[in-house]
């Protein structure tokens, strides 16, 4: 997976077969085995409540992950089967809240600043020739942008993330397709015979390749076929 964005945390959906033994444990295993590493249930998708009984189904947790309650019903869960989560829902939050915030950049930030240099270029020189330009001397050359300054002292409802700049820079529908491909995917898909699928590289163009083939494996699989969001550190 690349590492060179400094990124906090990872998500990573797991997928499996209808009736494997998919809980987080399980989840959390391949996770280890393909990507050496750890990770908790990111309780990440809405959950979908059947039209003749949605108000019973609010209140029970079958054929769902680590389910999150607010007064008691059902509100979120870190997976299950793919029939009760509401990716569609999910899908439609993230890319409302990715176009507020993108009208927020447009209005603070596109408006008082030239567009700056993408992340991409600044790594690219980097791995041109590392002597001379350092990981750390890439990251300061490209935050020392005007806009990118902007970027990261803005104060005001919203958190502008500087290494999605190529993203910001295309345009509100491209920002706001990102996220919500984001929102049911994340940063990697394990498949259900264990292929691990990522990005190529950190460059926004291989991120959306990425997200495309995901969500449409997703979209493939079976509706009882269930699903796991991890969280890795």
């Amino acid at each position: 997976m690349p590492t060179n964005t400094p990124l906090a945390t990872q998500i990573v959906t797991v997928c499996f077969d209808a009736g494997a033994d998919a809980d987080w444990f399980a989840a959390s295993e391949k996770v280890n085995d393909l990507l050496n590493a750890n990770g908790t249930p990111a309780r990440r998708f809405h959950v979908r409540h059947r039209a003749i009984i949605g108000w019973l189904s609010r209140f029970f947790g079958y054929y769902l992950l680590d389910a999150a309650r607010r007064f008691g019903a059902i509100t979120l869960a870190a997976g299950g089967r793919k029939s009760r989560l509401d990716l569609t829902g999910t899908a439609a939050k993230a890319a409302h809240q990715a176009s507020q915030r993108w009208r927020a950049f447009n209005a603070h930030i596109a408006t008082t600043t030239r567009p700056a240099r993408a992340w991409e270029d600044f790594l690219a020189q980097h791995h041109a020739d590392p002597a001379k330009v350092s990981l750390a001397e890439a990251r300061r050359r490209f935050e020392q942008q005007p806009r990118i300054l902007a970027m990261l002292a803005y104060a005001h409802g919203h958190t502008f993330d500087p290494y999605e700049l190529a993203a910001y820079q295309a345009g509100e529908a491209t920002y706001a397709g990102l996220h919500w491909r984001i929102a049911i995917i994340g940063d990697a898909l394990i498949t259900t015979d264990d292929r691990l699928l990522e990005p190529a590289s950190d460059s926004m163009a291989d991120k959306f390749r990425f997200l495309n083939e995901a969500c449409t494996y997703l979209r493939g699989l079976n509706s009882s076929a269930r699903i796991c969001a991890i969280t890795i550190a």
